[in-house]
């Protein structure tokens, strides 16, 4: 039998935030079962933990969304660092990730993560398909700062800039608009799409990811972490950034963005909210 914790990721109230899985030793499990076990608990994210391949770092750590294992994501990071730091590790620790070792600091229900990959653009989806994908008129999407673009940390997403907060309360998204954009741009893996409304250090967003069975996320790190080095990259200065997600969910967000020298620092709170078995 293998415990776990549930963690709401990026608020300090239960309930809220992004919901993930910890597998705090997931030594013994059957490989062939860990993406059995994240479709079971159908959250954005699982991780499972184990010790590191290194002995200077604390841990090594696979991230499962319900279909897929990806290399690096944000709230998983978050949470799962504050999970270690909840069982003595820490507070600054290295965290093996699919992406390289990655620097955390986690303590008293916080924590944060630097990572250095560089930036990349993978595509240009075409404005008209996006806001298929979205639901919204092509005349709601704001291009003067960028157009959309898939871009990357580790994980990719369209990055789309949007005309008011009505205009992303009212997104329904178009599943087929994201097949087509997937067969289209395959690099993205789903097509996952990034919609938000800026208002100078303010960012509200959402995030939407059909294909991986994520209709929404309440909270997505990854995504957070890279529009931040996209809007430096475009402005040419570092940028610090307070972004909300989950609002128009039920499940407020609140995610710390900040960038240096080309490293993005991605920042938030964790609160544990259920612990258990697996009993099969």
């Amino acid at each position: 039998m293998t415990e776990y914790a549930v963690y709401d990721v990026f608020t300090d109230k239960p309930f809220g935030g992004n919901q993930l899985a910890v597998f705090p030793d997931a030594t013994h499990l059957p490989e062939d079962d860990l993406q059995n076990i994240a479709k079971e608990f159908n959250f954005s994210e699982v991780t499972f933990v184990y010790p590191p391949e290194n002995g200077d770092h604390t841990a090594k750590v696979r991230i499962f969304t319900p279909t897929m294992e990806v290399p690096f994501a944000g709230h998983p990071t978050i949470g799962t660092a504050v999970a270690l730091a909840d069982t003595g590790h820490g507070p600054d620790m290295v965290l093996e990730l699919g992406v390289g070792p990655l620097a955390c600091r986690a303590s008293d229900g916080s924590a944060q993560f630097t990572t250095e990959v560089a930036l990349e653009r993978l595509a240009s989806p075409a404005p008209e398909l996006v806001a298929r994908a979205l639901g919204i008129s092509v005349d709601a999407i704001l291009t003067q700062t960028h157009a959309p673009v898939m871009a990357t940390l580790g994980l990719a997403f369209t990055i789309t800039e949007l005309d008011c907060k009505d205009t992303l309360s009212a997104l329904q998204t178009d599943v087929a608009a994201f097949r087509e954009g997937a067969k289209a741009h395959p690099a993205g893996l789903d097509f996952a799409q990034f919609a938000y409304v800026r208002e100078g250090d303010v960012v509200h967003a959402r995030m939407f990811a059909p294909l991986d069975n994520i209709p929404e996320d309440p909270a997505t790190g990854s995504a957070c972490a890279t529009l931040g080095a996209l809007l430096a990259d475009i402005e040419g200065n570092d940028v610090t950034l307070r972004i909300h997600q989950g609002d128009d969910m039920g499940r407020s967000s609140v995610i710390g963005v900040t960038t240096l020298d080309g490293a993005v620092t991605i920042s938030g709170q964790a609160k544990k909210v259920m612990e258990g078995r697996l009993v099969y």
